[in-house]
Order: C-alpha cells, then structure tokens, then sequence
C-alpha cells in the first residue's frame, strides 16, 4: 500500500468520530516494511473540549469504551480520570473498525501543546519525539513539535558519550520518554526503545 492509500484508508476513521484539530498516527503501522494485516493502529487525537467530544462520542461509539466507565459516569468520568489520575489523555483500545484493530488516545489541546513545548509529562512530547505521521493539524502543532523535537537532539547530545555513531543518537532520542516511566520496571519491554528506532 503506497503513502497516499496507507493516508486516506488512516483518515477514513475519522469519518466515524466527533471531529478533531489534531491527529497523528504512530507505531509500526508507519514501517514500509509492515504488512502485518493484525498491527494495531494507534492514533492521537487532539480536541479542544474533552468532556464534550466523548459525549459525542460516546452517542456514536458507546461500544469504544470500557463498559464500567460508561455506566459509573460517562464522559465526566472518562475526562476526569485522564486529567486526575493519568497523563491528561484517555484511551479506547482494542476498537475493531473496518477489520482492523486500533486504539485512540484523546488530549485536550492546550494539555498537548504544554507537554510539546515544556516536557510536563513528557508522554505526548516524547511520542512525537519518534516518528508520526500528521493526518489532521488545525493548529500547527508540527511547527510547535519543531522546538520539541531540537531539545530532544540537544538532551540525547548531552546524554551520550564523546564518541557515538548516528544509531547511538536515535536510540538515545527515542529513549528520552522511557527514562522515567515506572512501567518499564516491571510492564514494559526492555528492548522497546530498540524497536522503536529501527
């Protein structure tokens, strides 16, 4: 599947969601390489009103989310649970669509270009440290992700050895939003920084 189909197929999912001011899409799904039918799909999705996007949401994809959450509180529940006890995003994985199998993530706006532009929780900043692929960009947050992706340059810079090769500083890029992340103790694969760079 060539750029352009691989985008239009991408953007396709949109079509049965609220509208958003910002989407990008991550993970091995963007590898020319990968042509595993069964990757799941991860999308970011930005929208200026969280609260109000899953109540839309939740009227047209109620079969998205997690059933406990839908019945305890809905919306309000699902917003506050992000923005109180996570990282200001909230997601919806494991969602079936069009054969396939995707997850979404949802930021406020405002919360994702304060993580792009001073590292807060360095989550969303350190995903778009890696590559993406920019499907919907109302706000410009390509040209705000620029001064994120330089410091990232100039940390792994700071952080690596006199000598390193180009691979070494990938790595140590790619590395950055895993340095203090507490799932990599016991959750996460170690060798994900590895796979994450090639």
């Amino acid at each position: 599947m060539d750029d352009e189909k691989r985008d239009h197929h991408l953007l396709s999912f949109l079509k049965v969601i609220p509208p958003v001011d910002f989407c990008c899409v991550y993970g091995s799904t963007l590898h020319s390489t990968n042509h595993d039918k069964s990757t799941m799909v991860d999308y970011i999705l930005g929208v200026s009103d969280p609260l109000q996007w899953h109540s839309e949401n939740l009227e047209m994809n109620r079969d998205h989310y997690a059933s406990w959450m839908v019945l305890l509180g809905g919306a309000k529940l699902i917003t506050g649970v992000a923005d109180n006890i996570g990282v200001g995003v909230h997601f919806n994985p494991y969602v079936t669509w069009n054969n396939k199998m995707l997850k979404y993530g949802v930021v406020r706006m405002h919360d994702l270009i304060q993580d792009i532009s001073n590292w807060e929780r360095l989550y969303l900043s350190g995903r778009l440290q890696k590559p993406v692929n920019v499907l919907v960009d109302n706000l410009d947050i390509r040209n705000v992700n620029s001064v994120n992706l330089r410091a990232a340059v100039s940390a792994a810079l700071l952080l690596l050895p006199p000598k390193f090769t180009e691979e070494d500083l990938y790595a140590k890029i790619c590395s950055l939003s895993y340095m203090g992340d507490v799932r990599m103790l016991f959750a996460e694969d170690r060798n994900k920084v590895k796979l994450k760079c090639i």
